[in-house]
């Protein structure tokens, strides 16, 4: 159950003040002034003394001028955060709970404009801006950087501070510690270029010797090169155990060249240019300790995983200059920088079988997400017809020139229409029916996108660019593709270059997009056997999926996203790299952690075959058919093996829950509630929950996906108000995750509580869901207790279908009716007292007020909310029944009063 409150917890204020572009102290102590100068104008805030593994929450007070323009923009202002070593040295963490990696600053998150923020702010022109974020372990202190980005005039931020609160849960962080065995990275060489390693290395203290990189060059048939290697220290037998000549099995290998890394300062970057000896075609790199086995070893782990490229030279942006490269121009010069005889690249461009014999991952994934998609038809005059991204059909001109924006006028359209448009994945179903066509219309787009200066921006977008490397080699696997194979090729291999530095420089992080870049390259170099470049995008694509895909479908099942979708997206995509992976690294680990997500996923359906659509939900889809598809099963019953066994199942994840019964002539029901961790630019769902009786949806999640909504609406449904959770009056939740703190077994129900901290330090939050076994209703109660015991009041929110009649009949009691049933609702307090009840329809007068809408395909349809509030001081507790009928709700409020689950809420 809920700890106790701590005695008053510190507060970290800023030790120094900096200011750039314009910004500067404001006109009261503690003050800080932002001009409108786009991301020059800022203030530099540094903190010391962080506690390690902890959460932390930004918090201050922004205000603004009457004049400001700029007020709807999401990205109104960026607060940048900069972590810092004890002595003083920034830290490139690889990832940081609540934060998103940016370019101009390590980790940041967005601060929305005026008019996105809560009801009441836009009277006084100011208010509280909270960011709660993780505490790295090896962090000691914080450079924060507040950044204009869309203001129009100058604002405000005054007393900023940084308030501690509950410790990260183990392996929030991904720990790389160091020790004597290195574990080597396999990866493949050009014969002659040699290869960039970038990365940073952290030791508790400076030291000079902090670790090594131990290497190992390999020949064509694997074979070891002995060591010296050029700008390396060779000592005999380094790593090696002693008295063995051979590595057994199990046993690491003898790593006897190596490149020392200092830590002086703490965090130090390093940058290897690395120069293999001659025949070298395989690099075994393995980070390890100078120390041996059985000494004391010091602490020094890597930051993240370190970066590999080939030599500045063989850069995309080297070879292309600033020419407008045709495709077969980019071959050529290509050829030309590797010293080849002018010609030589047409060796590499691959036969109609090698092409044909390469399997695409990212079309195996499309095809088993949808047996339906039909991008294209052709028409009886022999013109075109697209069908993308759910839009209407429209018919493509001819020729089409790639800047076509037919839905521009409604951009929640235009966005994933261009990226579908852009991606060219509709050629690959149009050589089914008419292979020249597909291959004239492939030419064209290369013509109208020389590298450099695409027709669409929108073209490099993740979205579209991993995808279109696959058809290129989808089309030089026609028949037909004699004539364009010098193009087809020549695309293929720039966009090879492209996708290279993506996943050899990490460039998305913990992403699908990042998997589907490595899924890609993997393809192309195996399209491409003769290209001098396939064995080292091979290893680049291995090795980010090896370290990718265990972030991403963790083995201790918490997940960093509450999207359920997303989930399915990523184990549809391991699925889909069976074949390509086979059963070498890391094709196993790829199949169990998909087979073992895939699991969890099935037993989360409902019995009407849809999985709970929290966080981003892709609206359109079979869940059922498409978790069937992956299973090689046909039908819902194969997905839910309980289905058959039991009329009740329940299932408990690390950061959901899930409920079931079903029974003849009452129909199904379902609960499902989710509290995974949540982050600034993710949905603010901890803790919410949608719950479905008499096979009738009555509690539903606002929906949504980030191709689709933008501006107001994107901030709205991201906001707690689109879902069915409590807020403290006045605030936004912040980022944080919900912890499920046991169970209580009660006559007839049982009572799950979650801990949760996104409501900010300061504050304890339980949320406590009683759920009868024939969940003929439930209770939703939340108790909130506030350390410095004074006033406090929350508003707790429940979406009701867009289908359903809802009427008010008392200021306690709610009859919502659909299809013949019904469900009443109502109200209570524990401690503390009801203040009030009402429903929202259709709110949109501006966006930090918008409520009341669930998303329909492509809209947003007005539904009702229910809003309703207890408040108290000090701790204050209260909730939502609901029931189907009468003798439910009588049964339910027996167990509400019961004296164990008072305890059960109450204890501290």
């Amino acid at each position: 159950m809920l700890p106790a409150l701590l005695p008053s917890e510190p507060v970290f204020l800023p030790v120094q003040a900096r200011y750039a572009g314009g910004a500067g102290p404001g006109t009261r102590e503690g003050e800080h002034a932002i001009t409108a100068n786009n991301r020059w104008s800022r203030v530099q805030l540094t903190f010391r003394h962080l506690p390690a593994e902890a959460w932390c929450c930004l918090e201050a007070t922004l205000a603004w001028t009457a004049e400001e323009e700029g007020g709807q923009a999401l990205d109104f202002l960026l607060a940048g955060f900069d972590f810092l070593a004890a002595d003083g040295s920034s830290l490139d963490v690889e990832q940081v709970p609540g934060l998103v990696r940016t370019l101009l600053d390590p980790h940041s998150a967005w601060i929305a404009g005026p008019a996105c923020q809560p009801a009441g702010s836009e009277l006084v022109r100011m208010a509280p801006l909270r960011v709660a974020f993780g505490v790295p372990p090896q962090a000691r202190g914080l450079a924060l950087t507040l950044r204009s980005w869309r203001n129009s005039e100058g604002v405000t931020l005054a007393e900023p501070r940084l308030r501690p609160g509950m410790p990260s849960r183990p392996g929030a962080f991904r720990r790389r510690r160091l020790g004597p065995h290195p574990e080597p990275l396999r990866h493949g060489l050009v014969p002659g270029l040699g290869l960039v390693v970038r990365g940073q290395i952290h030791a508790a203290r400076q030291t000079e010797h902090a670790a090594r990189v131990s290497l190992v060059y390999r020949d064509r048939d694997g074979a070891e090169i002995p060591p010296p290697y050029p700008g390396t220290v060779a000592v005999p037998g380094l790593g090696a155990k002693p008295g063995a000549e051979e590595p057994g099995e199990g046993e690491r290998p003898a790593l006897g060249a190596a490149i020392n890394l200092p830590a002086q300062p703490q965090a130090r970057r390093f940058t290897l240019a690395l120069e293999p000896p001659p025949g070298a075609t395989a690099l075994d790199l393995g980070f390890c300790t100078w120390e041996e086995e059985g000494e004391r070893l010091p602490a020094v782990e890597l930051l993240g995983p370190p970066e590999v490229a080939l030599e500045d030279r063989f850069r995309l942006e080297s070879l292309c200059g600033d020419d407008l490269l045709d495709a077969p121009g980019f071959l050529a010069r290509l050829s030309a920088r590797l010293g080849r005889d002018p010609g030589a690249e047409a060796a590499w461009i691959p036969g109609p079988g090698e092409a044909g014999a390469a399997a695409l991952p990212l079309a195996r994934a499309r095809s088993l997400r949808s047996e339906t998609e039909r991008p294209v038809a052709l028409r009886q005059e022999g013109g075109l017809t697209l069908r993308l991204a759910g839009c209407p059909d429209w018919t493509l001109p001819e020729p089409p020139d790639f800047r076509e924006d037919p839905f521009r006028a409604v951009p929640s359209r235009a966005i994933p229409w261009r990226l579908a448009y852009q991606s060219l994945t509709w050629l690959l179903a149009l050589a089914e029916a008419a292979p020249a066509r597909a291959l004239a219309l492939a030419q064209a787009w290369s013509r109208a996108n020389p590298w450099g200066q695409p027709a669409d921006p929108l073209s490099l977008h993740p979205g579209a660019l991993p995808a279109r490397a696959e058809v290129w080699i989808g089309l030089l696997a026609l028949p037909g593709a004699g004539a364009a194979a010098p193009v087809l090729t020549g695309e293929a291999v720039r966009h090879g270059f492209a996708l290279a530095e993506i996943v050899g420089q990490n460039t998305f992080g913990r992403s699908l997009h990042q998997l589907q870049a490595a899924a890609a390259l993997l393809a192309l170099a195996s399209a491409l056997p003769r290209l001098p470049f396939s064995g080292h995008w091979d290893g680049l694509a291995r090795e980010s999926l090896r370290d990718g895909v265990p972030a991403l479908l963790p083995v201790d099942g918490h997940f960093s996203d509450s999207s359920l979708h997303r989930r399915l997206d990523l184990v549809t995509l391991g699925r889909a790299l069976r074949e390509p992976l086979g059963e070498a690294a890391p094709g196993p680990l790829v199949a169990a952690r998909t087979e073992a997500a895939l699991s969890d996923l099935a037993g989360l359906l409902d019995p009407g075959g849809r999985l709970p659509p929290f966080g981003e939900v892709f609206a359109g889809t079979d869940d059922a058919g498409w978790i069937a598809r992956l299973r090689g099963k046909a039908g819902l019953v194969a997905q839910r093996p309980t289905a058959q066994q039991a009329a009740s199942s329940s299932t408990l994840l690390p950061d959901g829950l899930c409920a079931r019964h079903d029974t003849a002539g009452r129909g199904w029901a379902h609960f499902a509630c989710t509290f995974a961790e949540t982050s600034p630019q993710g949905h603010a769902d901890c803790t919410s929950f949608v719950y479905a009786a008499g096979a009738t949806r009555w509690i539903v999640e606002a929906g949504g996906s980030e191709q689709v909504e933008i501006g107001a609406a994107r901030h709205y449904l991201l906001s707690s108000r689109a879902h069915n959770v409590a807020v403290i009056d006045g605030t936004e939740p912040v980022a944080g995750r919900g912890l499920h703190r046991g169970s209580l077994a009660l006559p007839g129900a049982v009572a799950h509580a979650i801990e949760t901290n996104v409501h900010g330090p300061g504050v304890r939050h339980l949320r406590v869901f009683v759920l009868p076994h024939d969940l003929s209703g439930l209770a939703v109660i939340d108790r909130f207790a506030a350390q410095d015991g004074g006033p406090l009041t929350f508003r707790a929110f429940a979406q009701l279908a867009p289908e359903t009649l809802v009427a008010i009949e008392g200021p306690r009691r709610v009859q919502a009716r659909q299809g013949g049933r019904r469900l009443g609702l109502v109200p209570f307090a524990i401690a503390g007292r009801v203040a009030g009840l009402d429903t929202v329809i259709g709110r949109s007068e501006r966006p930090g007020t918008m409520q009341g809408f669930v998303v329909r395909p492509g809209v947003l349809e007005p539904a009702c909310t229910l809003r309703y509030a207890v408040t108290g001081r000090g701790t204050v507790c209260g909730g939502l029944l609901m029931a189907v009928d009468g003798p439910a709700e009588d049964s339910l409020a027996r167990v509400l009063a019961r004296e164990e689950l008072a305890q059960f809420l109450m204890q501290a």
